[in-house]
C-alpha cells in the first residue's frame, strides 16, 4: 500500500533531478559548440564509452547519434582494453562519460586516445580528474546530490548526462539540416519511420493484383471484380490504362436497391475519383482518409496509370494507424 512517504520520497526524486537539470542548463556553455564542431569536422564514427549507469546512458546517446545523422557506436571500455580499441581509428571523435571522471576503467582508452591524436569529448563534474585532465573538449556537468537516500545511486548525474548527451544530438542535428525524411529513413521499423515513408514505397511492395476492371464491364463483372478484390472496390480504366473512375461496394448495394443491375461500369463508377500522389508521405494520406472520411484510394503514376491501392484496414492491420 502507497504511503504518503512514499509519494514524498518519489516527488522528492523528482525534484531533485529537476533541480540538477536546472543547474546543467546554466552551464551550458562554449564547450558545447566546440564538440559540435569537433563531431562535424570528422567523416569517421563517434565513439561512446562509459561503464556502470554511465554506460547505459551512453549507450542511449550512442544510439540517439547514429539516428540522427551522426554516425555512432558505443564500446565498452573493459573490451577496449582488450582488443576493441581498435575499432578507433584515426579520424574517429571519443566521448567519453564518467561523473567522478576517475573511473579506472577508462585509463587505457584515455591513453590511446591521447596517444594516437583522436579527438576526446569528456563528460564529467571534475575539470581536474583524470577524465577532465585528457579531454580535448570538456562538457563540464555541475556538481549536484543524487536522489539516491544514501547519495549513492546515480540518479541526478544519470540524468544530467542523458540530456546532455540529447542537447548535442539534438544541436548536431540542427547543424545538419536534418530533416523527418532523413529520420523516416533510418527508423523504417517503427510506426513513425512508416508515416513517412512515401505512397509510392509503400504500393512497391504489394503483391496482390489490383482490382481493376475495363470501363466495358457489365454490373455482374463489377460485382465479381470487388468480392475477388477484397478491398471494397473496383478500379475503372480507359483502354490507355488511365484510371477513370472507382466502383465501391457502396455503390454497388445503391445501384441493387434502385433496381439498376443492367448498367454498367460508366454508370455506376464515380468519375475522377480522389487519387494519390506516388510523393505522397503516408502521413499525409492517413490524415486525408480521415478527415474525408475515405476507406481506400489508388495511388496513380503521372500519366493517371494506377500503381496501387492503399487501404485503411490495410494501413490498421498493419499498424500505420
Amino acid at each position: 500500500m502507497t504511503t504518503q512517504s512514499d509519494l514524498d520520497l518519489a516527488r522528492n526524486v523528482i525534484r531533485t533531478e529537476r533541480e540538477a537539470l536546472e543547474k546543467l542548463e546554466q552551464a551550458i556553455g562554449p564547450s558545447m559548440e566546440q564538440a559540435v564542431n569537433a563531431i562535424l569536422a570528422t567523416d569517421r564514427h563517434v565513439i561512446v564509452a562509459g561503464v556502470g549507469k554511465s554506460g547505459h546512458i551512453g549507450q542511449k546517446i550512442a544510439a540517439s547519434l547514429a539516428s540522427t545523422g551522426t554516425p555512432s557506436f558505443f564500446l565498452h571500455p573493459t573490451e577496449a582494453s582488450h582488443g576493441d580499441l581498435g575499432m578507433i581509428v584515426p579520424g574517429s571523435v571519443v566521448i567519453a562519460i564518467s561523473y567522478s571522471g576517475e573511473s579506472r576503467e577508462l585509463i587505457d582508452l584515455l591513453r590511446y586516445c591521447k596517444g594516437n591524436a583522436i579527438p576526446l569529448i569528456g563528460m564529467t563534474r571534475a575539470r581536474e580528474s583524470t577524465l577532465g585532465r585528457y579531454a580535448d573538449v570538456l562538457l563540464e556537468m555541475p556538481t549536484v546530490p543524487e536522489a539516491c537516500p544514501n547519495g549513492l545511486a546515480p540518479t541526478s548525474s544519470t540524468t544530467m548526462a542523458l540530456a546532455l548527451g540529447d542537447a548535442l544530438t539534438i544541436v548536431l542535428m540542427a547543424r545538419r539540416g536534418f530533416s523527418r525524411e532523413d529520420f523516416g529513413s533510418r527508423h523504417p521499423g517503427g510506426k513513425l519511420g512508416r508515416t513517412l515513408q512515401t505512397a509510392g514505397d509503400y504500393v512497391n511492395d504489394q503483391t496482390d493484383p489490383l482490382p481493376l476492371t475495363g470501363s466495358d464491364a457489365s454490373f455482374a463483372q463489377l460485382v465479381i471484380a470487388v468480392s475477388e478484390g477484397r478491398k471494397g472496390c473496383v478500379g475503372i480504366v480507359d483502354g490507355n490504362g488511365q484510371l477513370i473512375g472507382m466502383v465501391t461496394d457502396g455503390d454497388l448495394r445503391r445501384a441493387m436497391l434502385a433496381g439498376r443491375t443492367e448498367a454498367g461500369a460508366l454508370e455506376v463508377m464515380t468519375p475522377h475519383p480522389r487519387t494519390i500522389d506516388p510523393a505522397a508521405r503516408m502521413m499525409t494520406v492517413i490524415k486525408s482518409f480521415s478527415e474525408n472520411r475515405i476507406s481506400n484510394a489508388f495511388v496513380v503514376d503521372e500519366a493517371g496509370k494506377p500503381l496501387g491501392l492503399i487501404d485503411m484496414k490495410d494501413l490498421l492491420a498493419e499498424g500505420y494507424v
